[in-house]
């Protein structure tokens, strides 16, 4: 693979919007699969996402829409596929691709997620289930809302790939006026703390729903880093520097931010509303939900102290009582 080719988007939700809209900045044309054909009617008459970041505008003579039937299509018209679609569905939509679609394809995982039921990291379902070489597997995070990406916000990405020259080839894609890339080899590492922070980010949402201060949240993410730490060096042991902004900056700002869905979910959580009602409510997907049970089954293997994650399935899970929870939590922290 000399070079990235057309890119394919797979989803149609926020972050996959803000990543069409950063590759659009930097290559001519993009393949985009869109689940429903009335949103891709809209697009076209419309220029813009009928659903997500509606305020960004698109020249649609640059976009090759797919819809959800033409999924293997899609895959074949694409060189580069990047995976954006909520991690309960990825599983649905893999299953429907035939290994002739994706054979010799560049495959970036931008999914904060696991598979669920499988509780396997995203790049692993793509080796076993898929046949997809390791050198051809790629994942892509860091602190970047699609919100601010659609107001031009400065953020930053980090893309890892196994075959780092693979890496820097797809960040030269996103590197634009507002989003640095950087590039790591870390693949694992990525994507476990992808799913961790979003946990994090429920537990942050949680005390600041029992109305816990600054000065207790800045603790509470102390741990938290602490506790990704332990755990992305037990079950993949490299040198990285865990304050990197792929780990440590993206955790932050899921932790902190008005945009981010899994403090959001976590605060209505702290503030009484029960699992259900919380999820009914809000419009998006808080991936930490998912993300706290694949965790939990996961370490189960590994048996890395993991207070903050525990405690997080206990409350979504177990029905343990938030307040309770957490004030048993805070012993662990220093």
């Amino acid at each position: 693979m000399k070079d990235l080719g057309t890119i394919g988007i797979l989803g149609s939700g926020s972050w996959a919007t803000a990543l069409a809209k950063i590759v659009l900045t930097t290559q001519p044309k993009i393949n985009w699969m869109v689940r429903k054909n009335e949103k891709i009617k809209f697009f076209k008459q419309h220029g813009h996402n009928s659903d997500y970041l509606t305020s960004v505008q698109f020249d649609c003579s640059k976009i090759n829409f797919f819809g959800e039937s033409d999924i293997n299509s899609f895959c074949r018209a694409s060189d580069t596929i990047v995976l954006v679609t909520p991690s309960p569905f990825i599983k649905s939509f893999l299953k429907r691709i035939r290994s002739s679609s994706i054979k010799g394809k560049l495959i970036i995982n931008a999914i904060k997620g696991i598979v669920p039921d499988e509780n396997i990291l995203i790049s692993d379902y793509l080796q076993q289930e898929m046949d997809i070489p390791q050198a051809l597997i790629g994942a892509v995070a860091g602190p970047c809302h699609a919100e601010e990406v659609a107001k031009n916000r400065l953020s930053y990405l980090t893309v890892g790939c196994f075959d780092k020259s693979k890496a820097e080839m797809f960040a030269q894609a996103l590197r634009t006026d507002f989003t640095y890339c950087a590039v790591s080899s870390d693949v694992v590492g990525i994507e476990y703390a992808s799913v961790l922070k979003n946990v994090y980010a429920i537990a942050a949402g949680i005390c600041n729903g029992l109305q816990y201060g600054d000065n207790f949240q800045s603790v509470l993410m102390s741990n938290a880093i602490a506790e990704m730490n332990r755990f992305v060096n037990t079950v993949h042991l490299i040198e990285r520097d865990i304050t990197d902004s792929v780990y440590l900056g993206d955790l932050l700002v899921t932790a902190y931010s008005q945009y981010s869905r899994n403090r959001t979910f976590g605060n209505m959580i702290g503030k009484g509303y029960s699992v259900k009602a919380a999820q009914m409510e809000m419009e998006m997907i808080a991936e930490g939900y998912y993300g706290a049970k694949c965790v939990r089954e996961v370490n189960k293997r590994f048996r890395v102290n993991m207070p903050i994650s525990d405690t997080v399935y206990e409350i979504l899970y177990e029905k343990r009582e938030p307040g309770e929870a957490i004030s048993n939590l805070t012993k662990y922290f220093r």
